[in-house]
């Protein structure tokens, strides 16, 4: 293994620094809306990212194989901290999500579980290409219970927090994945078909016999889908004045820190808006634009490695596309707002500390295969 070479991955450093810059000036102009106790969030931003270059760089110079060798390890701890947090997690807003660490901050333990469930599931795809086994039924089905074991475990633990969000993140990173080793369509096939029957069932009791609704799934989860679905129609107070901000930007918006409405969670869930509104149609699609190139960046890291790191690159990147299509969805209106965070440019510790840890495994694989094609 060669120390790596940062020329060979400016493509992916350089859209980092942009989204770096993005994401302060962003949250700077977002505490315009927070309370006093929120003036010095861009500065934790800062040492945030001063800490997430530094995992960055601890990942992007890791020798060997640790990471994906002791995948399981790092899935059952993830699992065990899963646990603790429904225990002993501080709970905000009636979600337990969090560890309160002081002089620190709050660490999320899910958003690390994302990258201990790509280790994992790549670690159980790979030695099973490596057996070279036949896509017969037996053998996928056998693949297809292992990764869908794996994926519920957490899936159903995030689920109590509860953090809807991160569990669609956990089933499209299982779904890309499975995708990228070979799954034939029928499974695919036949699983949406299986979702469509059961999430039609699940809105007719929503919309129609909300008694029995509530009786089946209780009271605090049909707020939370009351919530999740009210984008349908263009209501709630979040998603109106959100629209209202991007809408009214022009081309070139309001300038930095003039967002011209208040909204909720503007440093997180609508991050996207805040830039949207400060800069305009052209910022937005600058931006946008800016985000397709370093995901293709990051595809091209994968369409060049060897099956075990090429899904894991699938993983990452089903998690990154998934959560900028649904966070600017819904900035938009156009998807449910279900909590996502933009990455790299949302305010937070853990999520952004997990990004930079998936970006140092990127680029770990990338300089791996420039050593290995030499």
């Amino acid at each position: 293994m060669v120390s790596i070479k940062w020329k060979d991955n400016l493509k992916l450093i350089i859209p980092l620094f942009l989204f770096t810059i993005v994401s302060i000036i962003s949250i700077y102009s977002s505490q315009k809306m927070l309370s006093q106790s929120y003036n010095n969030l861009f500065i934790k931003q800062i040492l945030w990212y001063i800490l997430g270059y530094i995992c960055l760089i601890l990942f992007s110079k890791s020798k060997g194989n640790f990471l994906y060798k002791y995948s399981y390890i790092l899935y059952i701890f993830g699992i065990l901290t899963l646990v603790l947090v429904l225990i002993f997690g501080t709970e905000s807003n009636g979600a337990k999500c969090w560890f309160n660490i002081p002089g620190i901050g709050s660490i999320q333990p899910s958003e690390f579980m994302k990258i201990f469930l790509i280790l994992e599931i790549a670690k159980i795809l790979d030695e099973n290409s490596k057996k070279n086994l036949s896509k017969n039924f037996q053998n996928e089905i056998r693949v297809i219970f292992k990764c869908l074991i794996i994926t519920l475990i957490p899936a159903i633990l995030t689920f109590l927090e509860p953090d809807t969000g991160i569990v669609f993140i956990y089933f499209s990173i299982t779904f890309i994945m499975l995708f990228i080793y070979g799954i034939r369509y029928r499974w695919f096939v036949s699983f949406f078909g299986i979702i469509a029957i059961l999430l039609a069932a699940f809105l007719y009791l929503f919309f129609v016999k909300q008694d029995l609704f509530i009786d089946i799934f209780g009271t605090n989860f049909f707020y939370r889908m009351d919530r999740l679905l009210d984008w349908s129609d263009g209501s709630g107070m979040q998603l109106t004045n959100a629209l209202a901000a991007t809408g009214s930007a022009g081309l070139f918006g309001y300038g930095l820190n003039n967002t011209p409405i208040y909204f909720p969670e503007p440093q997180t869930d609508f991050i996207f808006s805040v830039f949207s509104s400060n800069f305009g149609f052209f910022g937005s699609i600058i931006l946008i634009s800016l985000i397709i190139y370093f995901d293709m960046q990051i595809i091209r890291v994968g369409i060049n490695s060897d099956n075990q790191y090429k899904y894991i690159i699938s993983g990452i990147i089903a998690m990154l596309i998934f959560q900028q299509v649904q966070n600017i969805g819904m900035n938009i209106g156009l998807l449910p707002i279900t909590g996502i965070t933009l990455p790299f440019i949302s305010y937070g510790g853990s999520s952004l500390l997990s990004y930079m840890m998936i970006l140092g495994i990127v680029l770990n694989i990338n300089n791996k295969n420039k050593h290995f094609n030499k």
